[in-house]
């Protein structure tokens, strides 16, 4: 079988994005927030969690730590204690404290809008940094999750198997 163009992927990928379009013509990100320090802090608690749940931690937390300073100067262990039931909540805790103590220090807690600023800071990845930067219209990248993964591959509009691979080659598509 021959290997298909990129333009005719191209437009594969058009009548695919229109029908998704057509079917959640109110798509839009779940995670509850106001702000960018929010949404950052929300989506690395949505690692192996669902929005429903972090929508339900979120509130407490951010009564609690409202911004980067507040976050970055507030203990680990009430940290832990606020998120706890979004699992691995250790982990998520040292990335939350850390990502605050970056951006108030580097950044005078500001949330850089910058793919490559972003990924330094702890427990930001390139899907996290994409999900931040496409909901406040920054920049247009590919939040490469398992559920794009697995059906742009089985679209076979991909061929890479790595998170990276597959957002380059569905940018090269849809731009």
């Amino acid at each position: 079988m021959a290997k298909e163009s990129l333009t005719k992927k191209r437009v594969r990928i058009q009548t695919v994005l229109e029908r998704l379009k057509k079917e959640f013509p109110d798509a839009h990100c779940e995670l509850v927030h106001n702000s960018e320090f929010e949404l950052l802090t929300a989506t690395i608690l949505s690692a192996q969690c669902t929005d429903k749940r972090v929508n339900i931690v979120t509130p407490a937390l951010f009564a609690r730590f409202p911004n980067a300073a507040a976050m970055a100067q507030g203990k680990l262990t009430e940290i832990e204690t606020l998120i706890h039931s979004t699992g691995f909540y250790r982990n998520k805790a040292k990335s939350l404290k850390g990502m605050a103590e970056m951006v108030t220090l580097e950044y005078d807690g500001v949330i850089p809008y910058n793919l490559d600023k972003l990924v330094k800071l702890p427990g930001v990845g390139r899907k996290t940094a994409n999900v931040l930067l496409g909901e406040y219209d920054v920049a247009v990248g590919v939040v490469v999750d398992t559920h794009v993964h697995r059906i742009t591959r089985m679209l076979k509009l991909v061929s890479a198997n790595d998170p990276v691979k597959i957002e380059r080659e569905l940018m090269k598509i849809v731009h």
